[in-house]
């Protein structure tokens, strides 16, 4: 039997992924904790064998789940770790990778239950989505815009001027103002804020995360 701990911050989650483990895991699964802080979790990790973590990406005070799960890959290579988020952030996936997660599930628009990715991460298989949540920027979809594009609309959601992004980026400022240019034209706005605002809001991007 695998030990499981759940990390998210809403106990409506926690109780969920709680029901359907007890309820449909037949016996393969033992929770062991359920923690909101996804620091608490790496410190639990170190102190008790954990088969298999399921992170939030956003957890209590606003600590990053998937900076955790890569601290537990560090100090505790055999445990697993899976995580999940309801946000379609674009830079999740990639990062989670980065960070050493075995796997990655979307709450809200995943194709296979939580139970399933925890199936296929215990035997062996590293299960990720192909791409993130397709939004609706404006009258684009998110897919339309290009890595490029993507890079220079993250920092400008953070508040960066073209000639901060061009530096952050190693770009000119005139190619970043064609980025911008491109976005917009995709997007159907006239304004730049415009475009961040409907980014942020949709959580396309989450700016500082």
């Amino acid at each position: 039997m695998y030990s499981v701990l759940i990390v998210d911050d809403s106990a409506i989650v926690r109780s969920l992924f709680e029901t359907v483990i007890n309820s449909s895991g037949e016996g393969r699964y033992r929770i062991v904790e359920q923690l909101k802080s996804a620091a608490a979790a790496v410190q639990y990790v170190r102190q008790h064998r954990t088969d298999l973590v399921l992170m939030d990406v956003y957890t209590e005070n606003r600590e990053n789940g998937i900076e955790a799960a890569g601290e537990i890959k560090k100090c505790s290579p055999g445990t697993k770790v899976i995580v999940v988020t309801s946000l379609p952030e674009m830079s999740f996936i990639d990062k989670s990778r980065e960070a050493g997660c075995e796997s990655f599930w979307y709450k809200e628009h995943g194709d296979m239950t939580i139970l399933e990715v925890m199936d296929r991460t215990m035997a062996g298989e590293s299960v990720y989505p192909d791409a993130s949540p397709t939004l609706d920027i404006g009258c684009a979809k998110s897919v339309e815009f290009t890595r490029a594009e993507v890079d220079v609309l993250r920092l400008l959601c953070e508040g960066c001027s073209n000639k901060e992004i061009g530096e952050a980026l190693s770009v000119s400022e005139n190619t970043v103002k064609t980025h911008i240019k491109n976005m917009l034209s995709k997007a159907g706005y006239n304004k730049k804020y415009q475009l961040a605002i409907d980014a942020v809001e949709k959580k396309l991007i989450v700016p500082g995360f």
